[in-house]
């Protein structure tokens, strides 16, 4: 039987706790509960959700007054947020408190006269939403790659998405650095202390396991984020979402098998993970 140890870390955040909470708690005292987007990124708690009554609108057009609609984790544009608020007979903002913080950061920083760099996928509902508060000039970057093309401004500001790696944000600074002409570059260090927290635990767990699993949805970009960390030093790393996804050609011959989840993995999936595995190795 393999020794099994989950990270610390694993699993859900704050930010989504008190998301889900807020969802349970308006399905309590309201009847017709939505969400504007997926309210996490994780299908099997959407799934949950769905089976409670909950269910996702991807479409302002979508939303009618008779609907309690819940802005989820990631948040929504500053037009979305309008307009929900205007269709909806009620709205819940679940938005994280650290992804309010990088919008407030954007802003300021664009009101300020910056050029503002945005640190994170061009994709994600989050970098969406950062952008629609910035009033003047801005742009996306995710790699160093990328940085490096940017064109020399005045003055540029910086704000990353929550769920970015420090030590990847750090190396965009530097390039950003040196495309400030006044050499004036304001960095707002907008990464969330349970992503650094979750990413440095599970990555300092890959270098001593056989295997590592992270467990969370594919349309996650924080347990992505993980995979990606944790294979560059465990090459036996997989990327799962439940326990069936566990074979026998993973396991084999591990001694020692890590586990790590993105923020926006329940808990009892990391359980059923965990036990599945053992009971599968003896």
């Amino acid at each position: 039987m393999p020794k099994v140890t989950i990270a610390d870390c694993a699993g859900f955040c704050f930010g989504v706790e008190r998301a889900i909470k807020l969802v349970y708690d308006a399905r309590k005292n309201h009847d017709n509960v939505v969400t504007f987007g997926p309210i996490i990124h994780n299908p099997q708690a959407v799934s949950d959700l769905e089976s409670m009554g909950v269910f996702v609108k991807n479409s302002i057009g979508d939303i009618t007054s008779a609907m309690t609609a819940v802005i989820r984790t990631h948040g929504a544009s500053k037009d979305d947020a309008a307009q929900l608020n205007a269709r909806a007979h009620s709205v819940l903002d679940a938005t994280c408190p650290f992804v309010k913080k990088v919008q407030s950061a954007a802003q300021e920083l664009s009101k300020a006269g910056y050029s503002v760099v945005v640190v994170g996928e061009a994709d994600h509902p989050e970098v969406h939403g950062i952008i629609s508060y910035i009033d003047g000039e801005y742009f996306n970057v995710v790699s160093v790659e990328e940085a490096e093309k940017l064109p020399e401004r005045d003055k540029y500001g910086v704000v990353a998405q929550t769920t970015q790696n420090g030590k990847a944000y750090d190396e965009i600074v530097s390039v950003v650095k040196t495309k400030a002409i006044s050499a004036d570059v304001s960095v707002a260090y907008t990464i969330c202390n349970a992503t650094h927290n979750r990413q440095a635990a599970a990555l300092e767990l890959a270098k001593h396991v056989d295997v590592m699993i992270i467990v969370g949805g594919r349309n996650s970009a924080n347990t992505t984020r993980l995979y990606q960390l944790c294979k560059a030093v465990c090459e036996r790393t997989y990327h799962i979402e439940t326990k069936a996804e566990v074979s026998s050609v993973m396991m084999a011959d591990a001694a020692h098998v890590g586990i790590s989840a993105g923020a926006s993995t329940p808990n009892f999936i990391v359980s059923q993970v965990k036990d599945y595995i053992l009971e599968n190795g003896k």
